[in-house]
């Protein structure tokens, strides 16, 4: 049984649905769809509407690519690009005060969407908070470099949907001064790096990262990237080139930059702009000392991005340099973690380079700031013994049956999948209402860490013989 329920918001009324002690509210736009003139630039204020508004259906999502093959297409060509629309979910609509968190998704900066069944926040409501989902541009559309146009525009898109929450929340039972941001990869980066910057400074109390990763572009780099896909799509590499195109038709050649080598995953990252984004996600966060911090990562990460099975002769002489710790950085990994063997070295030492060490780096920085800090090391292996990426965002959500859940739990979830789920989403709505996750703050003299596992556990920092070899390879000591 559902009804209709009503809310306002700055720019008019909107329904939405209300079912299970829940008001949920969907597609609401924080700004106006960025098409036309506005294409591929920073957004700008959605416009009023007179009446009330249909929020019962998700919007349109960023263009994008089917997430994996085999998966169905998020967006499709002529779905457009009115795409910069929030979602709220709330256990009180009538009431106040409540805290607030407001995901993230990741994607390697080329994918993601709020309408995504594995980003569902019913679950995480119910726990007595208000939940935001909301759609960032990606790919090309939001990362591309132009000449004479501010990069990071899905960055800005992030500043913009937190801003709507900053107006609006109150309006669905919210406390505007009780917000956690939280997020996963790309989305946790993000967080990471608007922490810091004055545009968004207030706008979130608190952030939970998961899997922060390495990788931003300087200009020339960018630049570069641009000028690949503009030669694929044939036009010039400018904001007038590349306005002319469909977004079907940047989609088509997006990924012409992408290498084994060079840019093995994605040709999109932040840009150093010297505005939002002024190096590597760990490098400002010990300006936002104020917005108490979880950070945490997968302990395999690395596998998601390897053939499995890892092939046998793996070993870390194969893989580290192509690495920051260079070639010589395998007899480091051999010293620091002498009971591994050459492929699990390996693995240790890929899955340190991409999210382990970003996610720590950062960790300790903000905790010798003198920010509230935490790291967790998420550990838990599904029945094939697999611990990958990403693998730890269908316990954030308790949805263990979405196709994206079975990929990485297999089908069914195994039977420990429920109390773990509800241990972590716990520790996260507890933060978010109090600012403590329930287990002892990281700190560089002693570098604790909370692991997720079947068997819960706190203690030293599983990776902390990593963190000298990169502060040594970083030039950070």
């Amino acid at each position: 049984m559902t009804d209709d329920v009503l809310a306002r918001t700055d720019r008019g009324a909107v329904r939405g649905t209300g079912a299970d002690g829940l008001a949920i509210f969907l597609g609401v736009p924080y700004a106006a769809p960025p098409e036309g003139e506005r294409r591929f630039r920073p957004p700008v204020p959605a416009g009023a509407w007179d009446g009330v508004r249909d929020a019962t259906r998700f919007g349109t999502p960023p263009p994008q690519r089917a997430a994996a093959p085999g998966a169905p297409p998020i967006w499709r060509p002529g779905d457009g690009l009115d795409c910069l629309n929030v979602n709220v979910w709330t256990p009180d609509l009538g009431g106040s005060g409540l805290p607030v968190m407001v995901w993230f998704y990741g994607g390697a900066w080329r994918i993601g969407a709020s309408p995504m069944p594995h980003y569902d926040a019913a679950r995480i409501a119910r726990a007595g908070v208000v939940v935001v989902t909301f759609d960032y541009r990606t790919g090309f559309e939001g990362f591309g470099h132009l000449p004479g146009v501010p990069d990071n525009r899905g960055l800005r898109d992030q500043i913009a949907a937190l801003e709507w929450v900053r107006r609006n929340i109150a309006a669905f039972g919210g406390d505007p001064d009780q917000v956690t941001a939280f997020g996963q990869s790309a989305g946790a980066a993000s967080i990471v790096l608007l922490a810091s910057v004055p545009e968004a400074r207030g706008l979130f109390r608190r952030g939970i990262a998961h899997s922060v990763p390495d990788g931003y572009h300087d200009t020339s780099v960018a630049s570069e990237i641009t000028g690949i896909i503009a030669d694929a799509a044939g036009v010039e590499p400018t904001w007038e080139g590349f306005a002319a195109l469909s977004p079907e038709a940047v989609l088509a050649v997006q990924d012409a930059p992408v290498d084994p080598v060079k840019r093995p995953v994605t040709a999109f990252a932040p840009v150093v702009d010297g505005d939002l984004v002024t190096g590597p996600p760990w490098s400002r966060i010990a300006d936002a000392a104020e917005v108490d911090l979880v950070c945490g990562f997968v302990h395999e990460e690395a596998r998601a991005f390897l053939p499995s099975p890892v092939p046998p002769e793996l070993n870390p002489e194969m893989v580290a340099g192509a690495t920051k710790v260079g070639a010589g950085g395998a007899k480091a990994y051999r010293a620091a973690y002498p009971q591994l063997s050459d492929v699990e070295l390996a693995v240790e030492l890929l899955s340190d380079a991409m999210f382990r060490m970003p996610t720590t780096l950062t960790a300790e920085a903000h905790a010798a700031a003198g920010g509230r800090t935490w790291l967790f090391d998420f550990a838990w292996r599904n029945p094939e013994g697999l611990n990958r990426h990403s693998i730890d965002v269908p316990f954030v959500f308790g949805l263990p049956d979405s196709r994206f859940a079975a990929r990485h739990l297999g089908s069914p979830a195994p039977d420990g999948f429920a109390a773990l789920s509800d241990a972590i989403r716990t520790a996260w709505t507890s933060f978010a209402a109090g600012g403590d996750p329930g287990w002892a703050r990281y700190e560089p003299s002693k570098p604790v860490a909370r692991v997720w596992d079947d068997e819960i556990s706190d203690g030293p920092s599983p990776v902390a013989p990593s963190v000298p070899i990169w502060k040594d390879a970083l030039g950070l000591r």
